[in-house]
């Protein structure tokens, strides 16, 4: 059994596009990371996200390491960085326009962390990695800035934006995984469910 720690609808699209059933079990860890370099930030997020699923779900006795089924817990946080600075989902309409207004013309970067626990008869393993992805803005000028944070897309997207939405006529390019700028780097997680085992081929 999976089990995706994320009620993002993009996330749930694209690890259901993987060809895998699971279900949705919401984690409430506090999404604060006392580390400092980008790529750990985002890891420690997500294995914050992914140990309180996993302690959520052994209270509620759904934990079992007797050889029945393996359980694959899947968490995943993305942040967007920007000079140094950690853009997450913004505080109102203004806070979305001043990060879109800091990203357009410039290329930043988008960093997705995640975590795998698998939990087997033979006990439990762990692993997190991220993903890194440069993403080129267009200029934009405020009046364009406006009528998008307008549309309230950016409001619960990391950086204050879609790229897979209105967003995208405003991206020039990327370097990198574009699924991993939606929020759930398909290829990585693929490789590794089959280095922790869940998945033998």
């Amino acid at each position: 059994m999976i089990v995706l720690a994320s009620a993002s609808p993009r996330r749930r699209e694209l690890l259901a596009g993987m060809g895998f059933d699971f279900k949705i079990v919401t984690s409430d860890a506090e999404e604060v990371s006392r580390e400092t370099a980008p790529g750990r930030i985002v890891e420690d997020l997500s294995l914050k996200k992914a140990t309180a699923v996993f302690e959520k779900l052994k209270e509620g006795s759904q934990i079992k390491t007797d050889g029945a089924e393996p359980l694959l817990i899947i968490a995943a946080d993305t942040l967007v960085f920007y000079r140094d600075e950690v853009l997450g989902k913004p505080a109102d309409e203004e806070d979305a326009f001043r990060m879109i207004k800091e990203l357009q013309g410039n290329t930043h970067s988008v960093r997705t962390g995640v975590t795998l626990i698998l939990v087997t008869g033979n006990g439990c393993k762990k692993v997190s990695f991220h993903e890194e992805t440069s993403v080129i803005f267009d200029s934009m000028s405020d009046a364009e800035i406006r009528e998008y944070v307008a549309t309230k897309e950016p409001m619960d997207k990391a950086g204050g934006y879609g790229i897979q939405g209105i967003c995208s006529k405003f991206i020039k390019g990327i370097k990198g995984d574009y699924f991993n700028v939606v929020g759930f780097p398909v290829s990585h997680v693929y490789r590794a469910m089959k280095e922790i085992g869940y998945i033998k081929v």
